[in-house]
């Protein structure tokens, strides 16, 4: 169970960060957003590794 929601995690932070990108020019503050919660994501799944 550990190991499904460490990839759930990295997909997470992956779609965040693809969705984060194509905002950037259409809304700042949602694109940041967005960006946080793929850096929280992120990490989570790396310190869920450790």
């Amino acid at each position: 169970m550990s190991d499904a929601l460490i990839y759930v995690l990295f997909i997470a932070a992956g779609f965040a960060l693809g969705g984060a990108y194509s905002m950037w020019t259409v809304n700042k503050f949602a694109s940041g957003v967005l960006l946080a919660l793929a850096i929280i994501a992120a990490a989570g799944g790396v310190l869920r590794l450790i």
